[in-house]
């Protein structure tokens, strides 16, 4: 006896609204895969932006194109019609209209004959046929759009005015198989428009298609619209999620720390003064009256200068808001290390700012970054715990986007998964920065434009030819002259280099920097003198030193390169939401 066949079952995909929006992200319509076809016949409020439109007009079939009948085509000869009185004089009207204007005499004489002449008004013009209108709509919750039908003869739409490109829409409807040969399987047939948001298309930015990238950094409020934005936002806040579930799931704690700051973390950066003195030039007249916070580019390169950074306080600065030079933040590990030294293993996340005019394409004046503190750890474990980071900050990624990755794969870098997969699988090369200098100088056949000698600062030239020509994997250059690190970095045995390291990236650059700190007391002071730093200003960073002093150490993670990185784009004022550049910060 033959079994029965049955049929596949169906899965049906859950279409859940969303719990303060009351509708269903496209997402969980356009990436459930072969089980789209369990969604036919659901009814569901779907919201989104126009990327596309086209309206389709229904011609109304025409009765003179119907065959005619026997009786149509061949009527029969009508026969004569007996006309009344009334009839036969209202025929001779015209007749009598032209005596009357012959003999020259006004039709107001005789309004009832007037009431004759005037003529029958028009019947209203006939409704437009229907029309068909068929939007592609995006929420930005995947790379795909939804094609949603609107039958005007169902729903009322203004004919003519079909919804722009930017325009909003938020519609009910019932999801069906699409109609058209295209990629897409599943459209919503609309049942009632909720909501339009209207769009000028001869301001919108975005009316003109496939704008490049440059071009829509002067847009940074609307350029989230655009499909390659929208990918680089979502592959960003994925690789947020990633950096804290890291570190979460190998007990570190997250704290927040200051971004105003009175301390000089690195004496290598221009910082932001921040002031409310009237001093710095808020303007005149109404100008002067400002009492909100402003925050002045000053230049503090020459960081060391006592001039700048020395024990008094000038009078002004006392009438400041916080009584001392105040900056915005350049780097949080000083003030994370007071939590390492109490909780053990902590990390940090958010801005860091420098005011330094450069045109460089991985550097604006606000960037996010990661920092981390190890307590009872050594240079050694930090470097262990960042290529850990970073391992994993790569695998989450593509675990987690693939739909994005794929997109970026196709737009922009063809190569960037290959890399991926790459740099999770590989060990990385660790050199000293002695033996990095040796190899660059061996090196006959480029020219470098920086000359090459030790004790000076690696260029991202020198760097880059390490990574990607080289060893062509992630490289770590540990042990750096101490004169190109922050005062706090521990002094190595042989007196001239740090327990400091770098990771350079191929095809980026440096992503990650760490150090381990100075734990003792004298030697720290004695590296405070060499970079001519108050005792006052840092006295609360000595005190770690001399109540329950330990060896810890950690890095510093820069956000925006990593997101740089994972989207195979090259300049970070793409991947940043809102750049601020040197000239420019407009919203």
């Amino acid at each position: 006896m033959m079994e029965s066949q049955q049929e596949p079952k169906v899965t049906i995909p859950p279409l859940i609204p969303l719990e303060y929006s009351n509708r269903v992200m496209l997402k969980t319509i356009l990436e459930c895969g072969d089980d789209q076809i369990g969604l036919f016949g659901k009814t569901v409020v779907v919201g989104g932006w126009v990327k596309s439109s086209k309206e389709v007009k229904r011609e109304p079939v025409a009765a003179a194109l119907k065959p005619p009948t026997a009786a149509e085509a061949f009527p029969p000869s009508p026969g004569p019609k007996e006309l009344s009185c009334v009839e036969v004089v209202q025929s001779r009207i015209p007749f009598f209209k032209k005596i009357i204007r012959v003999f020259g005499v006004s039709s107001d004489s005789y309004p009832g004959v007037r009431e004759k002449f005037e003529p029958v008004p028009k019947p209203p013009p006939p409704p437009p046929p229907p029309s068909k209108f068929f939007l592609q709509i995006n929420d930005g919750s995947s790379i795909s759009s939804l094609m949603v039908v609107i039958d005007s003869a169902i729903v009322p739409v203004s004919a003519g005015h079909v919804l722009p490109t930017g325009a909003c829409i938020l519609a009910q409807g019932v999801l069906e198989k699409s109609s058209s040969h295209g990629k897409q399987t599943i459209e919503l047939k609309v049942e009632k428009i909720l909501h339009i948001g209207t769009v000028e298309p001869d301001t919108y930015p975005l009316s003109r298609k496939r704008l490049p990238l440059d071009s829509l950094r002067d847009y940074p409020h609307i350029r989230p619209r655009t499909t390659t934005v929208a990918s680089i936002t979502r592959i960003r806040d994925t690789l947020d999620f990633a950096a804290h579930t890291f570190f979460h799931n190998h007990g570190f704690l997250h704290v927040q720390v200051p971004i105003i700051t009175t301390i000089d973390s690195e004496g290598f950066s221009e910082k932001f003064q921040v002031t409310t003195s009237k001093k710095w030039g808020l303007g005149s007249g109404s100008d002067a009256d400002v009492r909100h916070e402003t925050v002045k580019a000053e230049q503090h390169i020459e960081a060391r200068d006592k001039s700048k950074l020395g024990t008094g306080v000038k009078p002004e600065v006392k009438e400041d808001f916080f009584g001392r030079q105040s900056y915005l933040s350049v780097s949080g590990r000083l003030h994370l290390e007071s939590y390492a030294c109490a909780l053990g293993n902590v990390y940090s996340f958010g801005p860091r700012f420098r005011a330094e005019k450069t045109g460089s394409i991985k550097q604006v004046a606000e960037m996010w970054v990661v920092e981390v503190e190890i307590a009872f750890s050594q240079l050694e474990d930090s470097m262990k715990c960042a290529e850990d980071c970073f391992k994993f900050l790569c695998k989450w990624i593509l675990d987690h986007c693939p739909q994005d990755m794929k997109f970026v794969t196709k737009r922009i870098d063809k190569t960037i998964v290959h890399r991926l997969e790459y740099m999770m699988s590989i060990s990385y090369e660790r050199i000293s920065y002695r033996e990095a200098v040796d190899i660059l100088r061996k090196v006959t056949d480029k020219t470098f434009e920086t000359k090459l000698r030790w004790g000076v600062p690696l260029t991202a030239e020198h760097l880059s030819y390490l990574a990607d020509d080289h060893y062509k994997r992630p490289v770590i250059i540990y042990d750096y002259p101490k004169a190109v690190k922050p005062f706090y970095v521990r002094l190595n045995d042989d007196g001239k280099t740090v327990a400091a390291f770098d990771m350079v990236v191929p095809k980026m650059g440096t992503v990650i920097t760490g150090s381990q700190s100075e734990e003792r007391l004298d030697m720290l002071s004695a590296r405070m003198k060499e970079f001519d730093l108050s005792r006052d200003q840092y006295e609360w960073y000595q005190d770690l030193r001399k109540h329950g002093t330990v060896k810890h150490s950690g890095f510093r993670l820069g956000f925006d390169l990593m997101v740089l990185l994972m989207t195979g784009l090259t300049d970070v004022r793409d991947v940043v939401p809102f750049p601020r550049t040197h000239g420019k910060a407009n919203n």
